[in-house]
């Protein structure tokens, strides 16, 4: 049983850690700058405040929340700790649709960038096609959609691989950076309406929150409790492919972020998705914006795509979390 005195003491930890986070990192890069002359208007340390970092670090804080919430859907809808935003194929959909964009050279498309455009048609495209191999009847199978995901996401990585062997000097040096995952600066009315976007699904995550914990059960466990298992499986991977393809779209592929920040908070809060939800939320953003802060000051002047970053962190462990597995089996 969850008390409220419990949801509150980890919900404001885990968001008085992110916004601390969020509030020190703009101090930090290679450039100096004084706090006290950004207030002051001075120049150049305003401009490197308000137009270089501070956006950058908001939108790997917007990023790193969605990519963890996205991480705790596609766990509850498989039912397994190891599954991630890009499981089902949505990410590597994204990313072709980006690849197609650099290739042909497109800047923008109905007056919006090319690149945004044509990932997030990518990442909708793709999640509509794994709903359509993955429905049976009016039944969607969990286990068809897995299977379907990693046969589309093979599919376009080939694809990828085929676009980037046709490419220009120039446009493979795109692609590779791309697909590396990266951070810039945006626009702050660009931010406000992928907070807005972000904020309205991780609302609605919550409402459906008892029936996560109902389908991370079982299917038959939920279905006996009243749970519409079609209508709830069809919302999350709505949910899930949603996020990862706005965050995809606008920053390129980042792996590992949905698989180590809703483990790891598993294993300190349990598994109940009324607090692992916004306690995930809070704490992928202070995550993605550490990452992003070692990315552009561990080699500064030089930055590192943040997409290195967290797979470097990511895949001990993942290994990890496999060899744990494995030894409560052989148990």
């Amino acid at each position: 049983m969850l008390s409220r005195r419990r949801f509150w003491v980890w919900v404001a930890s885990c968001g008085l850690l992110s916004l601390a986070v969020l509030a020190l990192a703009p101090l930090i890069g290679s450039s100096r700058m004084q706090i006290s002359h950004v207030w002051a208007g001075l120049s150049p340390d305003r401009e490197i405040f308000f137009y270089a970092r501070l956006p950058r670090v908001l939108l790997a804080g917007l990023a790193g929340g969605a990519l963890a919430l996205a991480g705790v859907i596609f766990q509850a809808l498989l039912r397994d700790s190891l599954a991630t935003p890009f499981t089902l194929g949505v990410s590597s959909g994204s990313a072709l649709g980006a690849v197609i964009a650099i290739c042909f050279g497109w800047q923008t498309v109905a007056g919006l960038p090319a690149l945004a455009v044509t990932a997030f048609a990518g990442a909708a495209l793709t999640m509509l096609l794994v709903l359509w191999i993955a429905f049976e009847g009016r039944r969607l199978s969990s286990f068809t959609l897995l299977l379907a995901g990693v046969t589309i996401n093979s599919i376009c990585m080939a694809g990828i691989l085929f676009l980037h062997y046709l490419a220009r000097f120039g446009q493979s040096f795109a692609i590779v950076r791309w697909l590396m995952g990266g951070i810039d600066a945006v626009e702050y009315t660009t931010l406000g309406v992928t907070a807005a976007g972000l904020l309205a699904a991780f609302f609605v995550t919550m409402a459906k929150s008892q029936e996560w914990n109902l389908l991370a059960v079982g299917e038959e466990w939920a279905a006996g409790r009243g749970v519409n298992l079609s209508r709830t499986m069809l919302t999350g991977y709505l949910l899930g492919s949603f996020l990862t393809g706005v965050v995809t779209s606008m920053t390129g592929p980042i792996g590992f972020v949905g698989l180590i920040v809703p483990h790891a908070l598993r294993l300190a809060v349990g598994a109940d998705h009324r607090l692992l939800i916004p306690c995930s939320f809070f704490a992928g953003a202070g995550f993605l914006a550490i990452c992003d802060t070692i990315a552009r000051t561990v080699l500064a002047p030089t930055e590192v795509p943040v997409g290195v970053i967290t797979s470097l962190l990511g895949g001990p462990f993942f290994i990890w979390l496999l060899r744990t597995r494995r030894r409560s089996l052989w148990l």
